[in-house]
């Protein structure tokens, strides 16, 4: 059974810092790229950083950008992990773990159930 359970969300003040963790099961974890994105109130889903499957590369949407730093282990085969610093308003949302892999043309993607975080003094 697959899962993607992310943790570590909360509350946070602005110019704080948060980690949120997304672990993986019931598939091979190294062989998919990972996301995260999130859904601030009222807004559409909003995609806001990717690693490849092997971590060899990472990209992060410009609200972000320097503030955020996603990183996997797939040693661990479980764990993913985001450090969010400098935390704003706008920041705050659900944030959603995805998993994405296409084989032979043919997207697959894993989705979890979200963690939320609030940004407020």
């Amino acid at each position: 059974q697959v899962q993607l359970v992310e943790s570590g969300g909360g509350l946070a003040q602005p110019g704080g810092s948060l980690r949120l963790s997304c672990a993986a099961s019931g598939f091979t974890f190294s062989s998919y790229a990972m996301s995260w994105a999130r859904q601030a109130p009222g807004k559409g889903l909003e995609w806001v950083s990717g690693i490849y499957s092997d971590g060899s590369d990472t990209y992060y949407a410009d609200s972000v950008k320097g503030r955020f730093t996603i990183s996997r282990d797939n040693a661990k085969n479980t764990l993913f992990i985001w450090q969010m610093n400098n935390l704003k308003s706008d920041d705050a949302g659900v944030y959603y773990c995805n998993a994405h892999r296409t084989t032979w043309g043919i997207p697959n993607d894993y989705w979890g159930q979200g963690t939320q975080v609030v940004v407020s003094s």
